[in-house]
C-alpha cells in the first residue's frame, strides 16, 4: 500500500467533482489526459448522474477524460470494479498476488491491454489501497 499524496490541482479536481456530483471521493489519480476518481461504496449512481450527465459536464469543464471506479473493501470486489465492463469468472488473492480468470479472450485482451499497459495501471490503482505485489491474468 503506497502513501497517497495530492498536489493542488488534484485537490481542485476532487473539490469540483464532489460539488458537481455530490458523491464522496476516496481518491483521484491523474494519468496523462485522464482523471480516475475512486468513489465511496454506494456512490456510483450519484457520480455518474442521469444518463451520464455528471461525467459529460466534468469532461467538458476539465477538458479531460473521466473514469469512475467504485471502491470495495475486498480486493476481489475492487479489482472487479476496476476491470468493468469486462467480466471475470474468478478473482482470487493469495499472498499478495491477485489472479484474474477472464470469461473469454476478448476480456483477457481488454484487461491486459496493448503491451500490458492496462494491467500495470490496474496494479498501480489496486496497490494504493491493498497490499498487492502482482496481478496476473490466467
Amino acid at each position: 500500500m503506497t502513501r497517497i499524496k495530492y498536489d493542488v490541482n488534484l485537490m481542485k479536481f476532487i473539490s469540483l467533482f464532489e460539488s458537481i456530483t455530490r458523491a464522496r471521493v476516496k481518491d483521484c489519480i491523474s494519468k496523462d489526459e485522464r482523471l480516475i476518481f475512486i468513489v465511496q461504496p454506494g456512490e456510483m449512481g450519484k457520480a455518474i448522474g442521469k444518463k451520464g450527465s455528471n461525467i459529460k459536464k466534468l469532461e467538458k469543464s476539465l477538458k479531460k477524460k473521466i473514469r469512475i471506479i467504485e471502491f470495495d473493501d475486498e480486493v476481489a470486489g475492487f479489482v472487479s470494479n476496476c476491470i468493468y465492463p469486462s467480466k471475470a469468472k474468478d478473482i482470487e488473492e493469495r499472498e499478495g498476488k491477485v489472479m484474474i480468470t477472464p470469461e473469454d479472450n476478448k476480456a483477457r485482451g481488454y484487461i491486459i491491454g496493448r503491451g500490458g499497459i492496462n494491467l500495470r495501471e490496474l496494479e498501480d490503482i489496486v496497490s494504493r489501497f491493498f497490499e498487492v505485489d502482482e496481478i496476473k491474468v490466467v
